[in-house]
């Protein structure tokens, strides 16, 4: 039995910051962009006009709504959660183009962020913060 479907090519990237961690579908299609199963305003609701930081890298490549957008996103606070997100975007954009790699590299959309909080140590009471100190 031989069955002809067309199929569609998927791109994937991974992003991190913090503890966030963004897993990014992306193929070509109408310009929706789904976040845990859940549309992209209704996801980013509570955070405004700073949500649409995300289509970031789509207007560096002109590419807005040419793509369909899968992400599954854990851990970490909703800014670490945007960030991941748009590294995630920008690492499954170059893997459809390798042309969109310059474009990125010169806004630096392609460097991960690093930070992450530093652990408590034993004795103090944060990461770094000690109790006071007294002479006498």
């Amino acid at each position: 039995m031989n069955i002809n479907h067309l199929e569609i090519e998927s791109y994937t990237g991974i992003g991190k910051r913090k503890t966030a961690v963004a897993k990014v579908f992306l193929k070509e299609g109408s310009g929706n962009i789904i976040i845990n199963k859940k549309p992209f305003s209704f996801f980013l609701q509570s955070v405004g006009d700073e949500g649409h930081s995300i289509k970031h890298p789509f207007l560096l490549v002109n590419a807005l709504d040419s793509y369909d957008v899968n992400i599954v996103v854990s851990g970490g606070g909703i800014s670490g959660q945007m960030d991941a997100i748009r590294l995630g975007l920008t690492r499954a954009l170059c893997k459809k183009n390798k042309d969109y790699r310059i474009i990125f590299n010169q806004s630096f959309g392609l460097r991960r962020d690093s930070r992450i909080k530093e652990r408590k140590k034993y004795g103090l009471k944060k990461a770094r913060k000690a109790s006071q100190y007294s002479k006498r």
